[in-house]
């Protein structure tokens, strides 16, 4: 099985790497449209800011690539946000597979809610086949300061401020905002799962 990493500079890639040799996976990192093309699974993770990656994956046409993948792709993180329709930071048109917008937290002053959320958070209402054998209300890692609304692609949910989306699905494309190679068991699963799709 061949699994690539798209590489956009965006961060958090080595992280997805080790990820995957703890499972016995080896994965490619490459921004190679061909690579990509040719690959089983493709992971798509991120760090960073949306306008910066949306420009870098333009400049190389892997917008267009992206979109028309067939075979599973898992969105993580920055992944997650640049798959939805459009995001408030730097107002950036996304890749548009998921129809959702991605906006800021806004925390109210009597909540005091430390912007971005970084930490564990639970995620609930889990309906799709990368949550199998992943329990209601498991904790995952997050770091984020924007998060994806909830929409008819919602499969998990998470509340800081809001509830929002904690993960998406539509058709082959899958996307938590999570990061589940941080997750310990729970998001060692999820990536095990997307593996066997």
């Amino acid at each position: 099985m061949k699994t690539v990493i798209i590489k956009y500079n965006a961060g958090n890639i080595r992280s997805v790497l080790f990820a995957l040799e703890r499972i016995g996976v080896q994965g490619i990192v490459t921004d190679d449209a061909a690579e990509i093309k040719a690959a089983d699974k493709v992971i798509f993770p991120g760090v960073g800011e949306a306008s910066t990656a949306m420009k870098y994956l333009k400049e190389r046409k892997l917008d267009e690539l992206i979109v028309n993948l067939q075979q599973p792709v898992l969105g993580i993180c920055l992944g997650m946000q640049l798959l939805c329709k459009h995001s408030e930071e730097n107002n950036t048109d996304c890749l548009g597979v998921f129809d959702v917008a991605v906006k800021r937290f806004e925390s109210p002053v009597e909540n005091a809610l430390k912007i971005p959320q970084i930490g564990w958070n639970n995620i609930t209402g889990l309906h799709s086949v990368v949550f199998e054998h992943v329990p209601e209300n498991s904790y995952m890692y997050f770091v984020h300061s924007y998060y994806a609304a909830l929409g008819t692609d919602t499969v998990a949910t998470t509340n800081y401020v809001i509830n929002y989306s904690a993960a998406l699905q539509k058709d082959n494309f899958y996307a938590v905002q999570f990061h589940p190679e941080k997750s310990a068991e729970a998001g060692q699963r999820i990536i095990e799962n997307f593996l066997k799709l």
